[in-house]
């Protein structure tokens, strides 16, 4: 099996679990305590790298007798830029369990959705788990973003708007401008868990990002497979796992493409179908049907509009890859999280106190145990 035909396998097994997952009903929680307390982490790991595991370590210090969850994105192996993840999660999870972690789950599937119906379904997550506390990494020392982070740790609403950052209780203006994408991950969790109804108060932990770790320089090295030019960014582990699963041809997948299922939808379906997968707007469409049939990916590319964000063009290839309609994920999003997947785990001891968590958090079944 090449590596684009073992990419193509990994997306239409995963199209087949997000139709099963969708007919399930939600989980029902009874609000009650955790037994053992948890450190709930989201975090891509794509790979793995030095600043992960520095927050991990951090964060682990800060509350040596709780869990430490990761959340590990899910389906179709998309992350918010639109670009496949370096690894399968599963293999992302592995090195969190190999590094520190006690748990890793799955999390929602970040590369067919908008960042806010993301962010919904991560808060969901946060609420389904019951997190006692929350690690985040920043970067920015703006003193007004410190009173950002402080509104966030007291448990106060802020939200994310076109160049600015708002307080949700006085619509106060909190800071205005552009907030790099791991500051603005924070806001918009904050906001997504304060419309759901999380008490995060107390909750938070804010780590100072890890300087010189670049992601940029990691995804190059590992494209020219210089692994070891990275021993000062990443763990032993890290680089271990990616020569290994290079070797089995499942990796580096972040510069491929499903290209046959792009071309195939791209081509076939009508305007009403197209028009109705998620993130793309009308003017790309009719680009595409004015354009068909197409070849090539990137004619196809050329084709999708600029938008607000620089990461549109590969998000809109991301759903043409995967063909999710907006009905069905507006029902994901609705009925998520239908079930707690579990990817790893540290030992049989830890996994007990992780479903003994469950049990007591849950109503009926606790959830499926999947790895």
């Amino acid at each position: 099996m090449t590596i684009n035909e073992f990419m193509e396998e990994l997306l239409v097994n995963d199209k087949k679990i997000f139709y099963e997952d969708l007919d399930k009903p939600p989980l029902k929680l009874n609000n009650s305590d955790n037994i053992t307390p948890m450190i709930v982490d989201f975090t891509e790991y794509n790979p793995l790298h030095n600043g992960h595991l520095f927050c991990m370590n951090e964060a682990k210090k800060s509350f040596p007798d709780a869990l430490f969850v990761a959340i590990v994105p899910g389906l179709f192996e998309r992350n918010g830029r639109g670009v496949p993840y370096i690894l399968t999660r599963q293999k992302r999870a592995q090195l969190a369990i190999e590094l520190g972690a006690d748990i890793a789950v799955e999390g929602p599937p970040m590369g067919i959705m908008g960042s806010g119906q993301y962010s919904l379904c991560l808060s969901l997550m946060f609420k389904t788990l019951n997190a006692d506390y929350i690690p985040r990494g920043y970067i920015s020392n703006d003193p007004k973003f410190k009173i950002i982070l402080d509104y966030i740790y007291n448990g106060k609403g802020v939200a994310p708007k076109p160049y600015k950052i708002i307080s949700m209780e006085d619509k106060k203006v909190l800071l205005n401008g552009k907030l790099s994408n791991d500051d603005y991950v924070i806001v918009s969790l904050a906001k997504s868990l304060t419309k759901i109804n999380f008490d995060y108060k107390n909750k938070f932990l804010f780590i100072p990002r890890l300087e010189n770790v670049s992601g940029t320089i990691i995804r190059e090295k590992v494209s020219n497979k210089q692994f070891d030019d990275l021993h000062n960014m990443l763990p032993q582990e890290t680089i271990d796992m990616l020569k290994k699963e290079v070797k089995l041809g499942h990796a580096p997948l972040h510069e491929l493409r499903a290209d046959n299922f792009i071309l195939n939808n791209v081509n076939t379906l009508n305007k009403e179908e197209l028009s109705n997968l998620t993130l793309i707007d009308e003017n790309s469409v009719q680009n595409i049907l004015n354009n068909r049939p197409f070849n090539n990916i990137d004619d196809v590319y050329n084709k999708i509009t600029h938008g607000f964000s620089s990461h549109k063009k590969n998000r809109v290839l991301s759903v043409l890859e995967a063909g999710i309609f907006k009905e069905d994920v507006h029902k994901y999003i609705s009925n998520y999280p239908q079930k707690i997947k579990v990817l790893g785990y540290k030992n049989k001891e830890v996994l007990k106190k992780f479903k003994d968590n469950l049990k007591n958090n849950l109503v009926g079944d606790y959830g499926k145990i999947c790895q």
